[in-house]
């Protein structure tokens, strides 16, 4: 009886997969006219694809959760825009980094991640359109902004079109668990600051913790050498051939890294957006109330404030600000109008929407 049953959902599962692949065949196929009557014309459109996932979320019925529908259909995308032309996308290398796992999860297997040296190279490459977008940290839950993106951002004609938030687990990795004790630890110096009190805890205090330009380079570097370990994560253990010391050695259980994607597009309102600026004051008294009266008078609420020294001077700052909703949002222009009006510099990063998954 239970073999017939077994048979039963079985060949129902094989009637379902023939026309799943059918509609995805169909699906493409109309992607690939999309494409043709662009022309050759921006093939990624970020509103489009936040607007289809959430669609795709409100009309699901279970048992499948919101997030994993999101995440087929983000693959589905994927594939169905690199029959116009794959996308081509830079982040922090080497491979096996937090930041290619956020390019992946954005952007879908099929688009191509591309390694680079540091996040300066990366933007440069996006600028000088030898590749799509750039993918890079802006901000983490336990250790606050990433000061290198933010500079870049002050001076980069690149506009923000996206961004991913990534929950970050950390595990203590190396070559060989039956070697020598641990003498070194390498690691991102956000990762040696996110895992320190468990280093402090479990590691002798004599162990070396030396920061490095990324987790997956610590890994890498953990791979070719005896009683040296790496703070990395799963893929850079699976890219690197490293086993398992420790799992999630994270101090914060809800570790999550916020990254922004970078290109150079502007980006269309889906009603559920988020802009993203630079301000500047002059140096006086109330200086920063006075920039951000305009938000508040115009209910525009304020979901970030940064602040990052100015190159121009000594003891000059400027300030980092999102809001919720788009630029051309009746509220948003006119804060915005009134914001240029007081301070002394002002630059609009991009709007772009809210994270879907």
């Amino acid at each position: 009886m239970s073999e017939h049953l077994l048979k039963q959902h079985r060949d129902a599962i094989d009637d379902i997969d023939a026309r799943v692949l059918d509609l995805l065949n169909q699906r493409a196929t109309h992607a690939h006219a999309i494409g043709e009557i662009k022309g050759g014309g921006v093939v990624y459109r970020p509103e489009r694809e936040a607007q289809v996932l959430r669609r795709i979320k409100s009309l699901n019925p279970g048992p499948l959760s919101n997030e994993s529908v999101a995440r087929l259909f983000r693959e589905v995308m994927s594939e169905c825009l690199a029959l116009e032309r794959p996308l081509s996308i830079a982040y922090l290398g080497p491979e096996g980094t937090f930041t290619q796992l956020a390019a992946v999860k954005h952007f879908g297997h099929a688009a191509h991640t591309i390694a680079c040296g540091s996040v300066d190279e990366a933007f440069r490459l996006v600028e000088s359109r030898s590749l799509d977008y750039v993918v890079a940290p802006v901000e983490n839950s336990t250790e606050g902004a990433v000061g290198r993106t933010l500079d870049l951002m002050v001076a980069s004609p690149l506009k923000i079109c996206g961004e991913v938030v990534l929950r970050i687990h950390h595990h203590l990795l190396r070559r060989d668990t039956d070697k020598p004790a641990i003498r070194r630890v390498y690691a991102h110096a956000q990762a040696l600051a996110q895992c320190h009190e468990w280093l402090n805890k479990n590691l002798p205090q004599n162990v070396e913790r030396v920061s490095v330009a990324s987790n997956a380079e610590a890994a890498r570097l953990a791979g070719k050498e005896d009683g040296v370990a790496a703070i990395a994560g799963q893929a850079a253990a699976e890219r690197y051939q490293l086993s398992k010391v420790a799992e999630n050695i994270e101090d914060e259980p809800n570790n999550t890294t916020r990254f922004l994607v970078l290109g150079q597009q502007g980006v269309g309102a889906t009603g559920q957006d988020k802009t993203s600026l630079i301000v500047a004051a002059p140096n006086r008294a109330g200086a920063l109330y006075s920039l951000l009266a305009p938000i508040a008078d115009h209910g525009v609420s304020m979901t970030k404030l940064e602040s990052r020294p100015a190159r121009a001077g000594l003891w000059e700052y400027v300030y980092f600000i999102d809001i919720e909703g788009h630029q051309s949002d009746a509220n948003v222009v006119a804060a915005l109008q009134a914001l240029e009006a007081r301070a002394a510099f002002v630059k609009i990063l991009g709007s772009y929407p809210l994270a879907v998954i």
